[in-house]
């Protein structure tokens, strides 16, 4: 293991503090010295559900992104083709393209997803929540 990487919700859920972010997975972000990282594949679908509306919780993503990344701490995690082609190959019925692309970084850089999404442990991630 070499570290967590923060599904999309968890990662937003943090950011503004919600009761929704499990508690283990709350305590980790707080309290852990691991690695923790953020796919800039959270980036796009967030900026996607910002710029269509569809998210309220954070209005003003583009502007406010450069903030609460550095004020976290976490390492941020470009795409691959280890990636890609991980993510193109997993057997299981997740469709979500934004999950099996986090899945697939998980498996290739040996990390833990901070999730509450059951279905990505079903393609062979290793989840916490």
């Amino acid at each position: 293991m070499n570290g967590y990487l923060l599904d999309t919700h968890a990662a937003l859920w943090w950011w503004v503090d919600s009761p929704r972010l499990g508690e283990n997975a709350r305590r980790l972000i707080e309290e852990s010295t691991a690695r923790i990282h953020l796919s800039v594949v959270s980036i796009w679908e967030i900026g996607i559900k910002s710029h269509n509306g569809r998210l309220t919780a954070i209005p003003a993503f583009r502007a406010e992104y450069p903030q609460l990344l550095a004020a976290n701490g976490f390492d941020l995690m470009a795409i691959t083709d280890c990636h890609a082609l991980e993510a193109a190959y997993l057997d299981g019925p997740h469709r979500d393209p934004f999950d099996r692309l986090i899945a697939g970084q998980a498996r290739c850089e040996q990390l833990i997803v901070i999730t509450r999404d059951r279905e990505l442990a079903r393609l062979g991630c290793e989840t916490l929540w």
